[in-house]
């Protein structure tokens, strides 16, 4: 929608972008039009006033913006054609230049691949028309033929294994299913099956295949959106506030890290294993991690040799690494190795939160922090407390606020080192750089990975009786869903705190948690519970997803997971190519799983 500008190389959503393409009488021949790009719309103004007039325009995801300027169309039916986005609604206004009034305003949703044509004319006074020259896209036809192939791909998946049982003897067929033994945070201790008879009449622990199937379910959608998610805006990150389906990955990703933790150190813990060696172990995977994250990560190889002029320090993994040594600390420290059951049972329902009085003491320590600093913290120029987008957003007043307190302490710490290209550059024409990954979101970070720490802690607790496990997953996502809604007031914008994801803000964190303890609650019903399920094909990336992260961060812009794209006047390729990408490396983990490797951290 606004004039475009060079995007990061590593940044797969698309910008909002409108351009000025024609204006020119009204006899050249518009309808045929420029050629259109996917999320296109062609709109041609047709002025039969004796008067110029300006045309300005908003996008109703644009919170309290400024309108812009779009186009100026000259006097005695003369036009004007631009070439407009149509992923957001649009607030159209149309005013006189010599008058300084407002002839007509409306908001519409074009369709991609659409001209669409708004005659200025005077009757009784000036007013505004409208007519489609040409009928739109179906822009969601790919995703619906989409939808369909992979519905048959998982019936074909579904039924042959019963046509497959019958053909292949029962070694076959445990070959293809066993499964690990122990919980780990990505994995990368699986055992493998023992093919030896004796073998398997010793008992080993059961593996969670919900907690694979979560963590892979999660890397997969990711995948999936940082490949562009076929180019679809709700595949991709909102651009301030709201949610995505490319907002909500990383967070079930950081909230399944919780989980594992509980359930690997204390497997560990019984094991014997001492608090040093814990610590060791924990230390050396978070050093791993952030290492990976800051020199592998945060740069393409086609960026030449890395420097750090433009370095960007915060990331991905390097919160998933900060959010794992935390989370760890609090369960190697204020764990417990076996759980007192009924040793006081004026609190058995609330046993395992009382039991962990000092970590939730922390967290509330921690979220408190954030509040004070988020919503006390003076900050110049900017009124204390503000988690708008800055740019034209609030009306203009507050170009140079983007992120409020969070922006301005990232900016103090890295300087220009942080990320250069935040998603609200494009609609909301923010100058300053803000980085979802920093550091006061990352307090919010571990918060919603102690969320899933409180789920492990409910699976064993409560280990045989699946149905206390299931009800209290359904108790505690209607708390925290019920507390994201009183912030967000359930809206997008007008909330005491808004759901966003780039802020990572507490209604944002609450919601997350009460969407991540529905889902894992689902999984461990279908997989664990009726065995209905086993997972797959998630549970492959699942179970190496540290290496599936990694890889599809540095081989996503190379053949065969990318290619330079022929056809984008519509969303077929891109979303072919995106899931194309995310396919190769569901195979690729499924492979590595046959072969039993396992990267370990």
């Amino acid at each position: 929608m606004f004039s475009s500008s060079n995007m990061e190389p590593r940044t797969l959503q698309a910008s909002i972008t409108l351009l000025i393409l024609v204006t020119s009488s009204y006899g050249g021949n518009l309808t045929s039009g420029p050629t259109l790009k996917m999320d296109q719309a062609l709109l041609i103004f047709h002025n039969q006033l004796a008067e110029e007039v300006q045309v300005f325009y908003t996008s109703d995801h644009c919170f309290k913006c400024l309108y812009q300027h779009l186009v100026t169309v000259k006097p005695n039916n003369n036009n004007a054609s631009v070439v407009i986005s149509t992923k957001f609604t649009l607030t159209m206004q149309v005013d006189s230049q010599s008058r300084n009034v407002t002839l007509c305003r409306w908001s519409q949703t074009y369709g991609e691949g659409g001209h669409y044509s708004v005659w200025i004319q005077m009757s009784e006074s000036a007013s505004c028309t409208d007519a489609v020259d040409k009928i739109p896209n179906n822009v969601y036809l790919p995703l619906l033929v989409a939808a369909l192939l992979l519905g048959v791909i998982a019936l074909l998946f579904t039924v042959a294994p019963d046509i497959f049982r019958r053909r292949c003897p029962s070694e076959c067929i445990k070959s293809i299913c066993c499964q690990g033994s122990q919980y780990s945070v990505d994995n990368g201790e699986a055992q493998a099956c023992e093919a030896e008879e004796e073998n398997t009449t010793k008992a080993k622990p059961t593996r969670l295949l919900s907690l694979d199937t979560f963590r892979g379910f999660s890397l997969t959608v990711m995948v999936f959106v940082n490949y562009s998610g076929g180019g679809y805006w709700f595949f991709q990150h909102a651009p301030w506030n709201g949610l995505t389906v490319g907002d909500i990955v990383m967070p079930w990703f950081v909230f399944i890290i919780g989980t594992s933790v509980v359930l690997a150190l204390r497997s560990m813990q019984r094991k014997g294993v001492s608090r040093l060696q814990l610590l060791r172990k924990i230390t050396w995977r978070t050093v791993v991690l952030l290492m990976l994250g800051f020199c592998f990560l945060n740069y393409s190889p086609r960026d030449g040799p890395l420097s750090w002029s433009w370095l960007r320090i915060p990331g991905v993994l390097q919160r998933l690494g900060f959010t794992y040594f935390v989370l760890s600390l609090l369960q190697t420290f204020w764990g417990h190795e076996e759980i007192p059951l009924r040793a006081h049972p004026w609190w058995n329902p609330v046993q395992d939160v009382v039991l962990y009085w000092p970590q939730w003491l922390i967290i509330v320590l921690l979220e408190t922090l954030w509040l004070c600093i988020t919503l006390l913290l003076p900050v110049p120029n900017c009124p204390t407390g503000y988690l708008g987008a800055g740019g034209i957003g609030d009306d203009g007043l507050y170009p140079n606020c983007t992120g409020g307190a969070a922006g301005y302490i990232d900016r103090w710490m890295f300087g220009d080192n942080m990320y250069r290209y935040p998603t609200c550059k494009e609609l909301y024409r923010s100058t300053q750089p803000f980085d979802p990954e920093g550091v006061l979101g990352t307090i919010n970070s571990v918060v919603i990975g102690f969320l899933g720490m409180q789920a492990g802690k409910i699976i064993i607790f409560y280990r045989g009786i699946n149905v206390h496990i299931l009800y209290r997953f359904l108790v505690w996502a209607v708390i925290l869903g019920i507390s994201a809604a009183i912030l967000s007031k359930c809206t997008r914008d007008g909330g005491f705190i808004p759901v966003n994801k780039n802020l990572w803000s507490l209604s944002f964190v609450l919601c997350m948690g009460s969407v991540s303890f529905l889902l894992l609650g689902g999984m461990y019903y279908v997989t664990d519970i009726k065995g209905w399920w086993g997972g797959q094909p998630f549970i492959y990336p699942g179970m190496n997803s540290i290496f599936v992260y990694v890889g599809h961060t540095l081989l996503g812009f190379y053949f065969p997971f990318s290619w330079e794209m022929r056809f984008q006047e519509s969303h077929w390729e891109q979303l072919f190519q995106s899931l194309w990408g995310t396919a190769l490396w569901v195979l690729i983990a499924y492979l590595l799983y046959r072969k039993k490797f396992f990267l370990k951290i």
